[in-house]
């Protein structure tokens, strides 16, 4: 069962890892602390599996995994907290002249030398001071070097370190889910800071443990009992504190999920209309492959992920581009286009909002088919009623109410109301 989760661990990190590069390389220290954090702790997890200790024991030096463990542990807190450190320089509440700000900055200033000096003394017990021999299969660290008190000082060292970053982080984010305002930050920093909370028990236990041992072994039970109660807060520890890493991403992944909605929603619309005016849009609609079947769902993939940093500039663009074509439209239309439109949805039994979507959805499949031939040159533009102005609560759910009707209208109806508006002009 241990193995399992231990596998889990090491996935959930790497993934997160590998989840981060972009924004590790576009970013800035507290985007690549956070990265860093995540593939050094992964590298430390996965010197726990026979995978990672398979990888180095053809090195020739008895035991590597377990030191490779350590000290990447101890890099990874030094990372963490180098990160921890970067939020509050860019802008953390109360930023870094606050209390907390500068007790961060000036553990993390003095952190990095500490860290280095923590690795050099754990690496010189390790390869001076410890019995060293073939690793028994499973066995434990601590019960390996029992009696030695080589084992006192290496753990004082690691743990020490690690029981010290750990507090300061759960310090850290324990005060700033009070203050949080979005739920799932809060949730995630209080996850975050149960984490550590239980690592920082860990960190104790362990390292009263290992000084007990040194001094005087004790029997296979009370190791395994020992082992059992301290590996279990260990993966308790890191599973809180990777979800709760994890719980703030989890609403910029439903905003992005929503934003790809949204934009397969108005797609249709937005590219009858950039195709309409090519010159308003800033990127063309794909046109690969035209004439074959799959071209349709390619060219609708391609125009949905590609050309803008992130789904939600895209869907601001979108709307922009759709508000600007139907205002070049609007300059050469009918000015009774709309209402035309407008009484044709309600001779379709149409009222209320419904009749008003019904009606620009005419008005705009019968604007695109007075751009081919236009009825007056550029002037003043004709009615057409506004679609709100607050973006996401009314301009877009609106443009998706009018594009749904937009799809369901009947071009040679729409060409019908042109040649009224015509007529009645």
């Amino acid at each position: 069962m241990s193995d399992i989760l231990t596998y889990g661990i090491v996935i959930l990190l790497l993934g997160q890892a590998l989840w981060r590069i972009p924004s590790a390389l576009r970013g800035h220290v507290r985007e690549r602390s956070l990265w860093g954090a995540f593939a050094v702790l992964a590298g430390a997890w996965l010197m726990r599996t026979d995978l990672g200790k398979h990888a180095v024991e053809g090195l020739g030096v008895d035991d590597l995994a377990a030191l490779l463990k350590h000290c990447l542990t101890v890099a990874g807190m030094c990372v963490l907290l180098r990160y921890i450190a970067a939020v509050y320089r860019g802008g953390a509440v109360g930023g870094a002249s606050s209390r907390r700000g500068r007790v961060t900055v000036a553990a993390q200033r003095y952190g990095v030398v500490a860290a280095v000096l923590v690795i050099a003394a754990m690496a010189a017990v390790f390869l001076l001071a410890l019995d060293r021999g073939p690793v028994p299969e499973d066995s434990h660290f601590t019960d390996r070097y029992a009696g030695e008190p080589g084992l006192a000082l290496y753990m004082a060292l690691f743990y020490g370190y690690c029981g010290a970053v750990i507090t300061l982080c759960g310090y850290q984010w324990a005060g700033a889910a009070r203050g949080a305002v979005r739920r799932t930050l809060r949730t995630g920093l209080t996850l975050m800071a149960v984490g550590v909370a239980v690592g920082a028990l860990y960190a104790v236990v362990r390292a009263v443990y290992a000084t007990l041992v040194a001094v005087h072994p004790v029997s296979d039970s009370s190791a395994r009992m020992q082992e059992t109660v301290t590996d279990s807060l260990l993966y308790a520890s890191f599973l809180f504190w990777a979800l709760g890493v994890i719980a703030p991403a989890t609403q910029a992944a439903v905003n992005r999920w929503r934003a790809y909605e949204m934009l397969a929603g108005l797609h249709p619309l937005w590219r009858d209309l950039a195709l309409t005016a090519p010159d308003l849009v800033r990127q063309a609609p794909s046109r690969l492959l035209p004439g074959h079947p799959v071209a349709s769902r390619l060219n609708t993939v391609r125009d949905l992920v590609s050309h803008d940093a992130s789904p939600q500039i895209r869907l601001a663009r979108y709307v922009t581009e759709i508000r600007d074509v139907i205002h070049a439209m609007r300059r050469r239309a009918p000015d009774a286009l709309y209402r035309t439109a407008l009484e044709l949805a309600e001779s379709e039994g149409y009222a209320g909002q419904d009749a008003e979507a019904v009606a620009q959805a005419y008005w705009i499949m019968a604007a695109r088919l007075n751009m081919r031939a236009p009825v007056r040159e550029p002037g003043v533009p004709a009615e057409f009623p506004s679609t709100g102005e607050d973006f996401f609560s009314e301009e877009v759910p609106w443009l998706l109410r009018v594009r749904e009707a937009y799809t369901r209208a009947d071009p040679a109806i729409a060409g019908e109301v042109l040649e009224d508006s015509r007529a009645s002009a």
